[in-house]
């Protein structure tokens, strides 16, 4: 006899997990099916983000800044170090002990809500059936009256540059490195790239950085990419913008990557090569030919706005669907998703899911840039602060940075708020918060901050929206 639950989530990683919890903490019974083995054979609750992507990435980024301002910027502070030496070994044990914690964590959640964890491969088939093939036994037909697909993602590999582990390697292995490169080349300048190549250049990695876009940070607002490039520059990241790699060939001496840019062909040696071009959904192996799932032409599970399938009572959500591929914005869609089983109402505000790069300075925005709001032909005005105006970002040695907010001019509807600068990450949370309940310019300029704080840019940068900045000269 099959076993049976509410709710069965194929995929463990933020998306999956958390709908698993909400679901239970609805009084569904849950299962959540997850195969991630990690390098030593083990397998994990977590998906990338837990386990080769947000939190060992994050810990080396704050090892390796940790490492830099004492060799760097300790002596301003009248902090007398001497020698500094980086131990590898002891960083990359540190991260190790931190992936495992939290992916440890998981299984206890789960036993906290009575969430049935089961450790292999899940794949819908029709009639919101799960066959789930245990990693050490044979596979049993699971009935369920909801299903979650929360497959996750994986690194888009290069048919120019293909994959060996060793030389050309994806982000997972670049977390894994046991020594510093002398040099090293990233394919990518997005989140994954610029991070990594942080972590190690800042190590002492000779890094190089290839981007096919002709603009830095495309995404980002032109102003706040403008400040971080000038900044990586400082910090010795070589980024080449328009270069489109054409080959990459590993021999005695490395890997040589061959690319064109806006004077023909070039050529760079490199010890490692990273490829961040982005991520691919995982969908192989999912679901049965009949099951009635449709991928879009880029492998996505299609979805609707509340992440149903075309299939009633299968949802789909994360990375494996529509949106940025962020692990927040698969978070919520689980919660959102596990609330509409229990009959609740939710619903999701993709316009202002907030993004955050890790590097120093970190760069982070929510809402529209400015070069969207002008497309929209919607009146806008702007208003931006230094944090070189900041007493606490002095204090802290940050001062590289700003807070830039667009508002409308007809309303003062606040439309975007973009950071580059000291704890930006964080800073963001209170302009999500804002535009979530569509504040105005005003309502910020009149909300007390704490003195002295990095949120107070936040404040005056609203104040400069209006020419009422208080501790920078106005335009």
């Amino acid at each position: 006899m099959s076993r049976s639950f509410d709710v069965v989530v194929i995929g463990a990683g933020p998306a999956g997990y958390i709908a698993a919890i909400r679901a239970a903490q609805h009084g569904k019974s849950v299962a959540c099916i997850d195969e991630w083995k990690n390098k030593d054979g083990k397998n994990a609750f977590g998906g990338t983000c837990l386990n080769a992507g947000c939190i060992p990435s994050k810990a080396l980024l704050e090892s390796s800044e940790l490492y830099h301002r004492a060799e760097h910027e300790f002596k301003k502070h009248g902090i007398k170090t001497g020698g500094v030496e980086m131990d590898i070994a002891a960083m990359q044990k540190r991260r190790a002990s931190i992936v495992r914690q939290l992916t440890g964590g998981i299984g206890g959640l789960f036993k906290a809500n009575k969430v049935e964890g089961l450790v292999g491969h899940g794949k819908l088939l029709s009639g919101k059936r799960v066959e789930f093939t245990p990693v050490d036994g044979d596979a049993e037909i699971i009935e369920a009256t909801h299903v979650i697909l929360a497959s996750g993602s994986a690194p888009i590999e290069l048919g120019i540059a293909p994959f060996d582990g060793e030389n050309i390697i994806d982000s997972w292995d670049a977390l894994e490195l046991d020594a510093v490169p002398g040099r090293l080349g990233v394919v990518g300048a997005g989140v994954i790239g610029l991070e990594l190549g942080s972590v190690w250049a800042r190590l002492g990695s000779k890094v190089t950085i290839l981007e096919a876009m002709e603009d830095f940070l495309f995404m980002a607002d032109r102003d706040v990419a403008k400040v971080a490039s000038q900044d990586f520059k400082k910090q010795g990241l070589d980024v080449k913008l328009g270069a489109k790699v054409a080959n990459a060939t590993v021999g005695k001496k490395g890997v040589s990557v061959d690319y064109e840019d806006k004077d023909g062909a070039q050529s760079i040696e490199v010890d490692k090569l990273i490829v961040a071009v982005g991520r691919r959904p995982v969908t192989d192996g999912l679901f049965a030919d009949d099951a009635g799932i449709q991928l879009d032409e880029r492998g996505f599970v299609v979805v609707d706005d509340e992440c149903r399938t075309r299939v009633k009572g299968v949802f789909a959500i994360g990375d494996c669907v529509r949106g940025p591929m962020l692990a927040h914005k698969g978070s919520e869609e689980g919660v959102m998703v596990a609330d509409l089983i229990a009959g609740e109402l939710a619903e999701m505000n993709y316009d202002i899911i907030p993004s955050v790069l890790y590097t120093n300075p970190e760069i982070a925005w929510t809402g529209k840039t400015e070069a969207e709001v002008k497309a929209s032909g919607r009146a806008y005005k702007t208003g931006s602060f230094p944090f070189m105006a900041s007493g606490r970002a002095k204090a802290m040695e940050q001062t590289t940075g700003m807070v830039k907010i667009i508002s409308s001019d007809e309303d003062d509807e606040i439309l975007g708020v973009h950071i580059v600068g000291p704890m930006a990450g964080e800073l963001i949370s209170e302009a999500v918060l804002a535009l979530e309940f569509s504040a105005s310019t005003e309502d910020l300029q009149r909300t007390i901050h704490a003195h002295p704080s990095l949120a107070e840019a936040v404040h005056e940068a609203a104040l400069a929206v209006d020419n009422k900045a208080l501790n920078f000269p106005n335009r």
